[in-house]
């Protein structure tokens, strides 16, 4: 009876674990798009991205394209240009100024960082939506 009680207590504890525990899975306002992509540090379009501080946006991606942003040629970060606190719309794409996404709709002053996704003023806001960014060798794969 004891190990019953131990093997239900354990399958219980492995059903309630997530691969990904991401703060963007209650936010309203964003889908999940399914990402998988494979960026070439050899190619001339993702050469920024080999050095230290630079990033690149991947219109076409995500929902309203994708920032991928070098931390230390090791760790990369890529989120979602759709602002994560209102529904997507015409002015809800935001734009990256260094490691600042800002977005222009003139209902807000939403401002985020591109390194850790967290909003520059509240941290009670939505963050941005986070993709997993892994390097191997020269390729950079982007995917949730």
């Amino acid at each position: 009876m004891k190990n019953i009680l131990i093997l239900l207590s354990i399958c219980f504890l492995i059903s309630g674990c997530n691969k990904d525990d991401s703060p963007n899975d209650n936010n309203p306002y964003l889908l999940d798009p399914l990402v998988g992509i494979t960026l070439n540090l050899n190619l001339p379009q993702y050469n920024a991205l080999k050095f230290t501080g630079n990033s690149i946006e991947l219109a076409g991606e995500g929902l309203k394209g994708i920032v991928v942003y070098n931390i230390n040629n090791e760790q990369y970060a890529a989120f979602e240009l759709s602002d994560p606190n209102h529904i997507p719309s015409g002015c809800s794409k935001m734009e990256v100024d260094g490691i600042i996404a800002t977005c222009p709709c003139t209902t807000d002053s939403n401002e985020y960082n591109i390194i850790t996704g967290q909003h520059m003023l509240n941290q009670n806001l939505y963050p941005m939506q986070r993709y997993n960014a892994i390097r191997t060798g020269d390729v950079v794969q982007i995917s949730n």
